[in-house]
């Protein structure tokens, strides 16, 4: 199969079948392309703010003179960044890659237990966080190797409205847990100091480390995927090759709502509508569905990525089918399945059909998509993209044939270089032939469109973010009161899968309510369990090994 290619005759028309992955050398080249032939567009907008390019340039490379002027970060180096949605993100964003550093994109509702974990693995030298979220890293400070902390409000960015919005968030909403990092510096104040700075000329080599995106591990530990400069041109070069044939160059305006710490994000969002000179209008606080609408009303966009959990909030509030969708060309759904009814709904009430594309953080993320002008939902997550090469594979390696399943295998210039600094997890994911094995059981029809079947890891997928048992079943078992405990994945009309785990008790008086409050305390929201149960045993097999498909298959009645 990985000779023949069928989904090429299905291909769209002005699809190429390869990129030009030399076009641009770096991220920073594709950045630098899109100020020389839009300065003063607008590039970023949020919270009634736009920033254009010409202004992301000056900014990015004040944060870049600073990082190596005032804290003298050297190459490769990892900065931490702990943010929503907001206008210093991509400041940040490209001031580290500018100054040839590595950034390590941070979920800022972690837990202290998950931060300390991503900071200590990385290694990172540096955070900047929200004001928001700084009480977290206070907690773990000490148990890393960051020297510095770079701290911001929301409002930072937004002039004399921004003082109001810092104000508000902290003293009315009460958003903003008191924290106390000594020796922290403000977003501002390193502009200011960047200023004094020339940022000198760095060579950035296309194999360097742009990201270490951290996806979780079978083991219950995230692991950080290191995707090159060279994953990540390659990846914007195919996502726009193939969505790209009816967009109009420095015209678009895409809705950002998944956050930009995701890869989904980060690439479909961030680099390839910059390569198209388009807007990305950031949304801070997408759950917050009324307030969500209220912006799309103020907005006209031309495009809109997003998780089905997200599509379908939007369909249910009120109000969203009095926005003007009349410039909407393009929607893309990814990280999670789209469901068909989400999908028809979508159409009916936007005119614009939900095209469903699939990826991994550990393929930069996009490997498949259905052609843009497809009709309606057809259940498939798509074909491989222009230099991508799909298989699938048996237990012993051999490739299966047409309509039957298999491992989905993805190669492509878009595959990471491997996990930081674990080459036995690398090993176990990326064949000597370069094959990505994704862990997801899939097949193909004749005509190359990919069908997802089933996963062959226990890997939950909740609104689009990797949950991993172990990880679950680690945090629960902390608890004294437990035996035993297994985490599974159970359907959830409204997050796809919600994570429900199964306990034997060691203390009989252990509640439902304390285990939740375990969960609260020591997993973000998306992995905390939504269902308890107690069994007096689990399912195991004759090895001892608990039978997490069996509690999924067959729940207790």
């Amino acid at each position: 199969m990985s000779d023949e290619r069928p989904w090429l005759e299905q291909y769209p028309a002005g699809v190429p079948e390869h990129i030009d992955v030399d076009e641009f050398p770096s991220v920073v080249a594709v950045l630098e392309n899109a100020i020389d032939n839009y300065r003063d567009r607008p590039a970023f907008a949020n919270l009634g703010k736009t920033l254009t390019y010409g202004e992301i340039d000056t900014l990015s490379s004040q944060f870049a003179a600073y990082l190596l002027g005032e804290l003298g970060l050297k190459r490769g180096d990892r900065v931490a960044i702990m943010m929503p949605n907001c206008l210093q993100y991509p400041i940040a964003t490209f001031g580290v890659l500018r100054a040839g550093l590595t950034v390590v994109n941070t979920n800022p509702m972690y837990t202290p237990r998950e931060l300390r974990h991503q900071l200590v693995d990385s290694g990172a030298a540096a955070i900047l966080v929200l004001d928001n979220f700084g009480h977290t890293v206070q907690q773990v400070l000490a148990d890393t190797q960051v020297r510095k902390v770079i701290t911001t409000g929301l409002g930072d960015m937004l002039g004399v409205k921004g003082k109001v919005v810092n104000f508000v968030l902290k003293y009315v909403k009460k958003m903003v847990p008191d924290y106390d990092i000594p020796g922290a510096v403000r977003f501002n104040d390193v502009l200011a100091a960047g200023r004094k700075h020339t940022l000198p000329k760095i060579d950035i080599d296309s194999g360097d480390i742009a990201f270490l995106q951290y996806t979780g591990g079978t083991t219950g530990v995230a692991k950080g995927a290191m995707l090159t400069h060279r994953n990540l041109v390659a990846n914007m070069q195919q996502a726009a090759a193939w969505i790209g044939t009816n967009v109009k160059y420095g015209e678009e305006t895409i809705i950002t709502a998944l956050p930009l710490y995701h890869i989904f994000a980060l690439t479909a969002n961030g680099l390839v509508f910059m390569k198209f000179g388009g807007l990305n209008h950031l949304i801070t606080n997408p759950r917050d569905m009324p307030g969500f609408v209220k912006e799309l009303k103020k907005t006209k966009f031309t495009a809109i990525t997003g998780v089905n959990t997200l599509f379908n909030g939007l369909l249910n509030t009120p109000g969203f089918e009095d926005i003007d969708f009349s410039g909407l060309h393009l929607t893309l759904g990814g990280g999670m399945a789209v469901q068909r009814a989400v999908a028809e709904r979508w159409k009916k009430a936007t005119g614009s059909t939900l095209v469903e594309a699939y990826g991994l953080t550990e393929t930069s993320p996009a490997a498949c998509i259905n052609p843009m002008d497809l009709a309606e939902y057809n259940g498939a997550i798509g074909l491989p993209i222009p230099s991508t090469d799909a298989c699938l594979k048996d237990e012993d390696g051999n490739e299966m044939p047409v309509g039957e399943v298999g491992e989905l295998c993805i190669r492509g210039p878009q595959v990471m270089k491997g996990y930081w600094h674990r080459p036995q997890e690398t090993a176990e994911v990326l064949d000597a032939d370069g094959w990505l094995h994704t862990g997801d059981m899939a097949k193909m029809d004749e005509k190359g469109f990919f069908y997802i079947v089933d996963r062959k890891k226990d890997m939950i997928l909740v609104s689009g973010f990797n949950v991993y048992p172990n990880e679950i079943e680690d945090v629960i078992a902390m608890m004294p009161g437990v035996l035993e405990v297994a985490a599974v994945g159970v359907p959830d009309e409204k997050s796809g899968e919600a994570v429900k785990v199964v306990i034997v008790k060691k203390d009989p008086a252990l509640t439902e309510a304390q285990v939740l409050e375990h969960a609260r305390a020591n997993l973000t929201g998306y992995k905390r369990p939504h269902y308890v149960e107690f069994r007096s045993e689990l399912p195991k097999t004759n090895v001892g090994k608990i039978l997490r498909r069996e509690l999924r298959d067959h729940p207790a009645t």
